[in-house]
C-alpha cells in the first residue's frame, strides 16, 4: 500500500498502513479523548479520509506515519511517523498512541527508531514536533527524546509549542536509537 520501509526495535514493529489498520484507528480517532488536543473527535468518515490521506502522503513525500505493532501480538498499538503538511514549518516528528497503549514508552521506543530512519535514510535533518501546550504527555514526550522549546505560534488557528528535536546523529540521540533499537 505504501513504499514505508519496517523498522524493528526490542519490542515493536513500525511498518505502513494496512487495511487492518483502519479499524483500530477509526476506533481511536471517533472515541479517544487524546483527540481533544487533535481538534476533538471525528467521524468515521473523517477518520477513513485520514486514514487514506495518511496513505496518500507515503506516496507523495516518501515518509509519513508508520504503524506501530506490538511483536510479541501484532496488535497495532498507534501511529510515529514524520508529518508535512502544507502548511507546516517543516516535517513533524509526530506520535499518536491508541487508547490502552500509552505509558508503555512504545511511543518513545518508536520515535527513537523513526527520528533515527528518517535522518539517517532520508536526510530531514533536525526534525520538530507541534504540541499543543495542553497535551501534557507529548510534552513529556518530546523532553524525554531531547527536543527543546524553540517558539510559539499559531497553526491552523492554534497556539502551539514547536519542539526541536536532536539530529539523528547527536550522540544523545544515537544513544537512545541503540538502546531502543536494541
Amino acid at each position: 500500500m505504501t513504499p514505508a520501509p519496517t523498522l524493528t526495535t526490542a519490542r515493536l514493529i513500525l511498518r505502513g498502513p494496512e487495511k487492518r489498520d483502519l479499524a483500530p484507528f477509526t476506533a481511536w480517532v471517533t472515541r479517544s479523548e487524546r483527540m481533544a488536543h487533535l481538534g476533538g473527535v471525528e467521524t468515521e468518515g473523517n477518520a477513513w479520509r485520514g486514514f487514506i490521506a495518511g496513505i496518500g502522503h507515503w506516496n507523495w513525500h516518501g515518509y509519513g506515519f508508520f504503524t506501530v505493532t506490538e511483536k510479541e501480538t501484532g496488535i497495532a498499538t498507534g501511529r510515529v511517523g514524520i508529518l508535512n503538511h502544507v502548511d507546516w514549518p517543516q516535517p513533524e516528528l509526530a506520535w499518536h498512541m491508541f487508547d490502552g497503549f500509552e505509558g508503555r514508552s512504545f511511543a518513545f521506543e518508536a520515535a527513537c527508531a523513526v527520528r533515527e530512519w528518517a535522518g539517517r535514510a532520508m536526510d530531514l535533518g533536525q526534525l520538530i514536533s507541534i504540541i499543543a501546550p495542553s497535551n501534557t504527555r507529548s510534552l513529556a514526550l518530546a523532553t524525554r527524546l531531547g527536543a527543546v522549546e524553540e517558539r510559539r505560534e499559531v497553526i491552523e488557528g492554534d497556539t502551539v509549542i514547536i519542539f526541536r528535536h536532536l539530529a539523528h546523529d547527536n550522540p544523545s540521540a544515537m544513544a537512545q536509537a541503540a538502546e531502543a533499537i536494541a
